[in-house]
């Protein structure tokens, strides 16, 4: 049976901030997201007319993959996006990408205890870690739950233990 799959990156933001639930989970997110950043800005200082060649080869790769997303995952997009800018900054791009990863794969399976998103939508994941970045620069999203935050619709919640009522046998009350 085929997974439904979600047609916009609009229809798939909610989904994309549900599975960010955790505040720390957030901030881990902006923190790698702030080294990839600073990983970009160096290699931009490094290679100061190479390197914003190679991030124009990397934001039309991206545009280009993200009309497409709705059909799959798209390994070719996410290599070149990669490749392109890795090739003039070898080491500090790079970098940055495995900074980034790490901080964000720590918040999903230490502290959110669920599958990053980017395994099935690699590119509107990325969108959607650069959309969450930009409401925490601004001072959103910092604590409670990001879609009552932002007044959305929460279709994704996931029953907490504390929502379950127990059952006298199961608190180990004698029937």
């Amino acid at each position: 049976m085929t997974e439904q799959r979600f047609q916009s990156f609009e229809e798939f933001w909610p989904y994309y901030l549900s599975e960010h639930r955790n505040p720390t989970s957030r901030r881990l997110h902006f923190l790698g997201t702030c080294g990839w950043m600073s990983g970009v800005a160096v290699s931009t200082a490094a290679h100061p007319v190479r390197f914003p060649l190679a991030m124009a080869g990397f934001a039309g790769v991206l545009w280009h993959g993200v009309q497409n997303e709705q059909d799959g995952p798209s390994l070719k997009h996410i290599a070149a996006m990669v490749a392109i800018p890795g090739t003039v900054a070898p080491v500090t791009f790079p970098a940055g990408v495995v900074f980034a990863y790490a901080c964000a794969w720590a918040g999903h399976f230490g502290i959110e205890k669920n599958r990053p998103a980017t395994f099935q939508y690699p590119l509107w994941s990325f969108l959607g870690d650069l959309r969450m970045w930009s409401y925490m620069a601004r001072g959103k999203l910092w604590s409670g739950d990001p879609l009552e935050e932002l007044g959305l619709e929460d279709k994704w919640r996931r029953p907490s233990p504390d929502d379950v009522p127990l059952t006298t046998h199961e608190v180990g009350v004698a029937e």
